[in-house]
């Protein structure tokens, strides 16, 4: 293998290993439906991680799969970025009462960290 290849090699690696190791991060924002709110927008985080519970100031978040109907899950799996919405694979539905304008802060839960951000309810 030449050196060109090598370092080509190593650099490929670099990149895989700085992947899984992502940090989460996500851009979200909640939608009100009956009795609640659904999770929109993309959660994005290293590979083969997963997302395993999100709670509010109103408790714990139903994490659901719904494909080919919704039920729920102990965890969704995420593999670089995670679209949520009503109409994607996986959803989240949170329990409560909310208004359009309204900020909730929100706490993910991943296999070894923790991320808190805040979702603006979008005017329906």
């Amino acid at each position: 293998m030449t050196r060109a290849g090598r370092v080509l090699g190593c650099l490929l690696g670099l990149l895989g290993a700085a992947e899984a190791l992502r940090t989460p991060s996500a851009d979200l924002s909640l939608r009100a439906s009956f009795g609640g709110a659904v999770l929109q927008g993309r959660v994005t985080a290293g590979a083969d991680d997963e997302l395993s519970g999100i709670w509010s100031g109103s408790g714990r978040a139903r994490l659901l799969r719904c494909t080919p109907r919704c039920e729920a899950v102990a965890a969704i799996p995420v593999t670089g970025t995670l679209r949520l919405g009503a109409d994607t694979p996986y959803r989240v539905a949170l329990a409560g009462e909310f208004r359009a304008g309204q900020r909730v802060g929100l706490v993910l839960r991943f296999r070894q960290s923790l991320l808190n951000v805040e979702a603006v309810v979008a005017r329906p």
